[in-house]
């Protein structure tokens, strides 16, 4: 993932409403949600909701698709995880991780995951 790109999806979570709905997408899966339901779950009005869904699709946060009359979202996992794993993609300097930084990283459960 480019840096422009990071910047611009981290500015896009990086507002309470946004980030809410981002998190209630994560949280609904690949079926998605209409954006009514979002406004229900979120307690955003349908005006200011649509523009932070506007500002999540740009970053590509958020996809959307046409179902009869409905907008339904979607969280974009794709572009979640290049993000997470550009954050986290020198940890520890290459060094093996500690289990402050992530616990998946510590030797045990390594060796657990591979039995």
């Amino acid at each position: 993932m480019e840096t422009k790109a990071v910047v611009t999806a981290l500015a896009a979570i990086a507002q309470d409403s946004r980030l809410a709905i981002f998190r209630t997408l994560v949280q609904a899966g690949p079926e998605g949600l209409a954006a009514g339901r979002i406004g229900e779950l979120t307690g955003i009005a349908p005006s200011s909701l649509s523009f932070h869904l506007k500002e999540l699709a740009h970053a590509g946060m958020v996809d959307s698709q046409q179902a009869g009359r409905f907008v339904i979202y979607t969280a974009n996992f794709e572009t979640m995880n290049a993000l997470l794993g550009f954050l986290t993609e020198n940890c520890c300097g290459g060094n093996p991780c500690s289990p402050v930084c992530s616990p998946a990283c510590e030797p045990e459960a390594t060796e657990k995951e591979s039995t």
